[in-house]
């Protein structure tokens, strides 16, 4: 049976992060995102510099490592200083 064999072979997904908590979507070029909440098969991610959420596929996300942290932490602070609503 293929395609017994195709889903056997697809990682698993990883965990559920708690809400808040930063993530990278590596078929959107690395952008970091903050974690929102489940939406169907795919995660809900928010950028961290404002915009619209997206969805993004599990298999496809990872967490954000401190550079990351330290860059998003920058832009969130940044954002606060000229009064924009976040």
């Amino acid at each position: 049976m293929p395609v017994e064999r195709e889903l056997s072979d697809r990682p698993a997904p990883p965990p559920v992060p708690a809400p808040g908590t930063l993530v990278v979507d590596t078929r959107r070029g690395d952008l970091v995102g903050e974690f929102r909440g489940v939406a169907g098969p795919y995660w809900s991610l928010r950028p961290v510099r404002g915009g619209a959420e997206w969805e993004a596929d599990p298999a496809h996300v990872r967490p954000a490592d401190a550079r990351e942290h330290l860059h998003a932490a920058t832009a969130i602070a940044n954002r606060r200083s000229t009064g924009e609503r976040l």
